[in-house]
């Protein structure tokens, strides 16, 4: 299994009229630790897309539990269960506040796909040896 913290002041701009974090911007926080994450593993995504290959979201799921509001420093926790396989890879998500509470969870199912067609391609070989020493047996 690997795991990736990363933290994100909530800003003042993200939140609503009532003053929480306005929903559609977990979507952005969980592509912050996607990509830090995916940073410190030393995948590029810059470069992945220069090779041809993209990763959009196939599906994305939220689940809210307590609200984040203006100036909370959130950890965004991104976990990887299972190795990627086929096209596609599921990060899992956890948001806590400073107080350890968790505010939010979900996941996003990414799938690789040739940038010039859109259609689904095979996880990249530098990408799976990069995840592969979390998923050994052992």
């Amino acid at each position: 299994m690997f795991s990736f913290d990363t933290q994100i002041r909530v800003r003042y701009a993200e939140t609503d009229q009532m003053g929480y974090v306005y929903h559609g911007n977990y979507a952005a926080y969980f592509e912050v630790a996607r990509t830090e994450a995916f940073r410190q593993l030393g995948i590029s995504y810059k470069a992945m897309e220069a090779a041809g290959v993209g990763m959009p979201v196939g599906e994305l799921r939220t689940k809210f539990r307590r609200p984040a509001r203006y100036d909370d420093l959130l950890t965004v926790r991104l976990l990887l269960r299972k190795p990627a396989r086929g096209a596609s890879v599921l990060f899992e998500y956890e948001i806590y506040n400073e107080a350890h509470e968790l505010l939010s969870e979900g996941h996003t199912l990414m799938v690789f796909v040739r940038t010039t067609t859109g259609r689904p391609v095979p996880v990249p070989a530098d990408v799976q040896e990069k995840l592969a020493p979390y998923f050994a047996e052992g």
